[in-house]
């Protein structure tokens, strides 16, 4: 490299460093960025273009989102607005939490509703046979929306009934999200499209340089279902037999006001990805009078509950998810207890659960002992020991992983999402989360916590000072790029 190549360098990297240190956001980030960028110059440059720029509130993604606001406000009459963005139910909650239902909402997202009826999924087979039946007995639409969605058994069986009910005239729209599923060939779609289903990527960059720097790095990790506008399903589980059959998580099938929400946000993305629509807005949501007419579950249903269903997206103005579970925190008085698979906390998140755990809060985390992949065991065990320094208690799955993202606060507040306690959920992905407010959910929430609890063992502080140092090393290594997962 010349003298004038050297030169231009310097630019790009001052440009770029500049850049970083003038963003909003989290220190650590920008930290690891500055430290990859200096040890690998050229290598650090290309990876800050593809997978570093916060685009959060940015005109690009507002002009993508534009064709959604503009669709929704052409088509959407009042009884629609009213249940999605009506204020009256708020006054039903406990004063106490109105605070949080009115952040969550104030993005123009859904606010709170009553009249919400819902079974808590466990059991990945439970879900499998639910799921079944419902697209089984799907007259009018089926929406479908997932991170993953398997070329597997139980990925296939799904799809077949897919394209069996799109054969019948069943209209089924279809998002994938592309760079997640990449191992899966453009012919399984095919096979789908060809039956009559609408399939659309979701994160599918242009080959261009903007394209791909705008594109790549956000990916939608929601995983919603809407059948007929009656029925919906949301939570942790994606479409395989990792859940299916071998993986512990938490999901919801919900009848209900709230299914007009699951489907507010499910025809943001479809028409984001480049879905179109052949009818009326109005006939997406045809159930406008709660509870909506559904074939009920044979589960353990809990009846008429408020619910709130809040997205979060790279264009929103503030982390919504995030900052929702500092709230929690930060308003328990007796005890939140948390599940997640990936433990890599935002520094306001991480201070806020030692604030909590300090202040006499119990602050439970559960989190899996084993990972399902290799770089993000020593990225969890990074946190632990200021966690158990503050009193947090560390409680580690053992046998089946575990990949609920939930937490139960104080024998009122719930929440069952797609989010983790991670950066790439709070900044960077498409999420979506249920937040309850109800004393015999969170009970309910609660015991399925002390049942997973049998199969943990609790972390001490003595057994994790004994850990080996080529441990302590790794950790140390790894934190480093935690921002950055």
């Amino acid at each position: 490299m010349g003298w004038l190549g050297n030169l231009l360098l310097a630019l790009v990297t001052a440009g770029v460093i500049l850049v970083i240190i003038s963003e909003k956001g989290d220190t650590g980030r920008k930290v690891a960025w500055l430290f990859i960028i200096a040890i690998l110059p050229v290598v650090g440059l290309v990876l800050y273009l593809l997978f570093g720029i916060s685009f959060r509130h940015h005109w690009i993604f507002n002009r993508k989102h534009r064709r959604y606001i503009d669709t929704f406000s052409a088509g959407a009459e009042k009884p629609l607005t009213d249940r999605l963005f009506g204020r009256d139910d708020e006054q039903l909650l406990r004063e106490e939490y109105r605070p949080l239902a009115r952040f969550l909402a104030r993005e123009g997202f859904p606010t709170v509703c009553r009249g919400n009826d819902f079974e808590i999924i466990t059991s990945g087979k439970r879900k499998y046979e639910l799921l079944m039946r419902d697209l089984e007995n799907a007259r009018e639409f089926i929406h479908v929306e997932y991170f993953h969605f398997g070329n597997d058994e139980g990925g296939k069986a799904v799809r077949e009934m897919l394209m069996k009910k799109a054969r019948e005239g069943v209209k089924v729209r279809f998002v994938n999200e592309n760079i997640a599923n990449l191992p899966i060939t453009p012919g399984y779609y095919n096979k789908m499209r060809e039956a009559g289903v609408e399939v659309e990527k979701f994160t599918n960059p242009k080959w261009s340089l903007l394209g791909i720097v705008t594109n790549l790095n956000y990916r939608d990790h929601r995983k919603i279902v809407v059948i007929d506008g009656k029925i919906g399903y949301t939570g942790g589980m994606n479409i395989n037999d990792h859940y299916f059959k071998l993986w512990r998580d938490t999901h919801l099938r919900i009848t209900g006001p709230a299914v007009s929400s699951l489907q507010f946000m499910f025809m943001d993305i479809w028409l984001t990805a480049g879905g179109h629509l052949d009818r009326p807005l109005m006939e997406l949501f045809p159930s406008l009078d709660p509870p909506a007419a559904a074939e009920p579950s044979d589960g353990p249903v809990l009846r008429d509950k408020l619910m709130q269903i809040t997205p979060d997206e790279p264009d929103s103005t503030w982390p919504l998810l995030q900052m929702s579970l500092e709230w929690a925190l930060s308003h328990a008085r007796r005890y939140i207890w948390m599940q997640t698979p990936y433990f890599v906390p935002p520094e306001p998140l991480l201070n806020a659960m030692k604030v909590a755990a300090l202040s006499g809060v119990e602050v439970r985390l559960m989190v899996p002992e084993k990972t399902d992949n290799f770089f993000m065991r020593p990225v969890n065990e990074s946190y632990y020991e200021e966690c158990l320094e503050a009193g947090i208690k560390i409680f580690l799955r053992k046998g089946e992983f575990i990949h609920s993202k939930t937490f139960v606060s104080d024998d009122y507040l719930s929440c069952i999402g797609t989010a983790n306690i991670d950066f790439r959920s709070y900044d960077l992905d498409y999420e979506v989360n249920t937040f309850i407010y109800d004393e015999e959910t969170a009970l309910a929430n609660k015991e399925i916590f002390l049942n997973d609890a049998m199969q943990c063992r609790e972390l001490m502080m003595e057994e994790w000072e004994q850990r080996p140092w080529h441990k302590r090393l790794m950790e140390y290594i790894m934190r480093l790029f935690a921002p950055l997962l």
